[in-house]
C-alpha cells in the first residue's frame, strides 16, 4: 500500500462498515488530550489547505506529535486538544501479483472489491483537523507546535487563531 494513492479522493467514499466483513478500528488512542480548564481564552486550529483523505495512522502520529511539542513548551496543564476529525472512509486494495506466471494464477478484475486496507478521513477545503486550547499568552509557542504537525499532512495545513472571551466563542 502507497499512501500516495489515498492522499487525493477519486470516486465515492466508502463508509458502510455493516456490509464489510472485518473493518478495523481507527487507530487512534484518544481524541481529546490535555487538561480541561474553563479559562482558556484563545483556540487555534489547524485546517485543510486542499481537499484531502488523511489516513488514521497520519491523524495518530500528528496526535502524538503534538502532544509531544505541547508538554515540551507548554506545560503539562495549560492546553488541550481535540482530533475534530473521525476517519470514516474504509481503504480497499485490489492487489495484483508480478511475476512469472501471474497471469495464469491472477483474476484481474474479477470480484475486485478489494482487501481492507485501513481506514481515512475525507476533508474539504479549510476543515479543521485539529482545535487547541490555551491561554493568550501561549498563543505563539502553540502556533509553533501545530506548524510543526503539520508537516503529517499530506497536502499542507494552517493555522488559524480564534480568540475567546470568557470561555464564549465570538465568532
Amino acid at each position: 500500500m502507497r499512501a500516495h494513492n489515498y492522499r487525493s479522493k477519486r470516486g465515492m467514499v466508502y463508509t458502510r462498515k455493516e456490509y464489510i466483513k472485518g473493518t478495523p478500528n481507527p487507530r487512534i488512542v484518544k481524541f481529546t488530550t490535555g487538561t480541561q480548564n474553563d479559562e482558556y481564552d484563545a483556540i487555534l486550529e489547524l485546517k485543510t489547505k486542499e481537499r484531502v483523505m488523511i489516513q488514521d495512522i497520519a491523524l495518530e502520529a500528528m496526535r502524538v506529535t503534538l502532544n509531544r511539542n505541547l508538554a515540551r513548551l507548554l506545560g503539562e496543564k495549560t492546553y488541550q486538544f481535540t482530533i475534530v476529525t473521525y476517519p470514516h472512509h474504509v481503504l480497499r486494495e485490489n492487489r495484483m501479483m508480478t511475476g512469472a506466471g501471474a497471469d495464469r494464477l491472477q483474476e484481474g478484475m474479477r470480484r475486485g472489491f478489494g482487501k481492507i486496507m485501513g481506514r481515512a478521513a475525507d476533508l474539504k477545503k479549510d476543515q479543521t483537523i485539529i482545535a487547541v486550547k490555551t491561554f493568550k499568552e501561549k498563543t505563539d509557542l502553540a502556533r509553533k507546535a501545530l506548524i510543526t504537525t503539520s508537516s503529517k499532512v499530506p497536502k499542507g495545513a494552517y493555522v488559524s487563531i480564534v480568540e475567546m472571551e470568557s470561555g464564549i466563542n465570538n465568532s
